[in-house]
C-alpha cells in the first residue's frame, strides 16, 4: 500500500510539474519577464506612460534586414514603434501594463513622450557620444540617455511646441539628423529588441523627488546637440533609428 501511495504522489507531483511548465510556455505565467518589469517600473514607479511595441517577426541576419510584425512590409523601425494597441492607449495603470505583458511578455516597451512624460532628442550614436563627452568636460548634468547601436536618445523635461519653436528659431541651422520626440512621439525603452539591435541605457536614470528620474531642461543641452548633429551625416529623409 505504501508503494502505491508513493507512486500516486509521484504521479501527482509529475502532473503538477508538467502543468506548470505548460502554463509558463503559454505566456500566462511569466512573472519574470524582463520587459514586464521594465514596463512596470516606468509606469508605476516613474509615471511614464507606456504601450507594447510591435515585436520583430524575424530578426535581421547578415545581409538581410529585420522584419517587423506590423503590416507595413517596408517598416523602417521594426520593433521600435507601437502597433496594437496604438500610441494613444499608452498608460501608467499597472493593472493594464501587467495584462499587456502577461499576454506579450517579450513585447518592446514604448514610452509615449510629451505631456507630463519625458520628451527626447535623438541623434546619431557617434554624435551622441561626442555630445556626452562635451557635457562631462564642461560639467553639464545629463539625465537618462537611451542608446541603440545607431542612435542616442537624450531624455529631457517635457517641453511645449512653442518653446521648442523659439529655441530652434534662434539656431543658425538645425540638422535633420537631430530629431525631437514631444507630444505624439515615442521612444523604445532599454531591454527592447528592435531592428537596430537591443536598446540599452547609455546613462542610467538617477532618482529624484517622488522616485522619478531626474531630467534636464532641453535648453541646457540643445546647443551642443545641434552642433554635434551637424557634424554627422543624416541617414536620409525617412524616419530611422
Amino acid at each position: 500500500m505504501r508503494e502505491i501511495l508513493g507512486r500516486r504522489r509521484s504521479l501527482r507531483a509529475w502532473a503538477q510539474l508538467q502543468g506548470r511548465r505548460l502554463w509558463a510556455r503559454s505566456g500566462r505565467y511569466n512573472h519574470r519577464s524582463p520587459m514586464r518589469s521594465t514596463a512596470l517600473t516606468a509606469a508605476a514607479e516613474w509615471q511614464w506612460p507606456v504601450v507594447p511595441g510591435a515585436a520583430l517577426a524575424a530578426p535581421g541576419t547578415r545581409g538581410a534586414s529585420a522584419v517587423c510584425a506590423c503590416p507595413d512590409p517596408e517598416c523602417v523601425v521594426p520593433g521600435a514603434h507601437p502597433f496594437d494597441p496604438v500610441l494613444l492607449a499608452a498608460t501608467t495603470d499597472p493593472t493594464m501594463v501587467r495584462w499587456w505583458w502577461r499576454n506579450r511578455p517579450d513585447a518592446p516597451v514604448i514610452l509615449a513622450t510629451g505631456g507630463t512624460a519625458p520628451c527626447a532628442l535623438s541623434l546619431p550614436a557617434v554624435a551622441g557620444a561626442r555630445a556626452l563627452a562635451t557635457f562631462d568636460r564642461t560639467g553639464v548634468r545629463v539625465g537618462p540617455v537611451i542608446a541603440t547601436p545607431t542612435r542616442f536618445s537624450v531624455l529631457v523635461e517635457p517641453y511645449a511646441l512653442e518653446e521648442l519653436g523659439e529655441l530652434l528659431y534662434a539656431q543658425d541651422r538645425v540638422p535633420s539628423s537631430l530629431r525631437f520626440h514631444g507630444d505624439g512621439g515615442y521612444v523604445a525603452l532599454p531591454g527592447s529588441l528592435t531592428g537596430a539591435g537591443k536598446v540599452r541605457w547609455e546613462r542610467e536614470p538617477g532618482g529624484a523627488d517622488a522616485g522619478r528620474p531626474w531630467l534636464p531642461r532641453m535648453e541646457t543641452l540643445l546647443d551642443v546637440l545641434v552642433e554635434e548633429s551637424a557634424a554627422s551625416p543624416d541617414s536620409g529623409s525617412r524616419l530611422a533609428y
